[in-house]
């Protein structure tokens, strides 16, 4: 079956930088296009980043274009989210998700505090 491991959040000052960390399995990874969501509290889960297949065109939400990079490694069925110049509204809890089955992981916090 579907199974998406996220990781790599935490809590970090303002302006600094996480990186966060999917691994897929129960399907064939490099198949499939991949995103990144977030969800605030008390807000709506918003997309955030997507990536093709062979990672060769990425797509980011306007909060986060210039700060965020989406990327991926087929041969270790693994999606990244690179986030730099981090604001407290980035402050969420992160899912990857695979764009054609509607899984979700469990989730990694991203705190951002002074």
């Amino acid at each position: 079956q579907v199974q998406l491991v996220e990781s790599g959040g935490g809590l970090v000052q303002p302006g600094g930088s996480l990186r966060l960390s999917c691994v897929a399995s129960g399907f064939t990874f490099s198949s499939v296009f991949m995103r990144w969501y977030r969800q605030a509290p008390e807000k709506e889960r918003e997309w955030v980043a997507h990536i093709t297949k062979d990672g060769g065109i990425t797509n980011y939400a306007d909060s986060v274009k210039g700060r965020f990079t989406i990327s991926r490694d087929n041969a270790k069925n693994t999606v990244y989210l690179q986030m730099n110049n981090l604001k407290p509204e980035d402050t969420a809890v992160y899912y990857c998700k695979a764009s054609i089955f509607s899984q979700w992981g469990q989730g990694t916090q991203v705190t951002v505090s002074s």
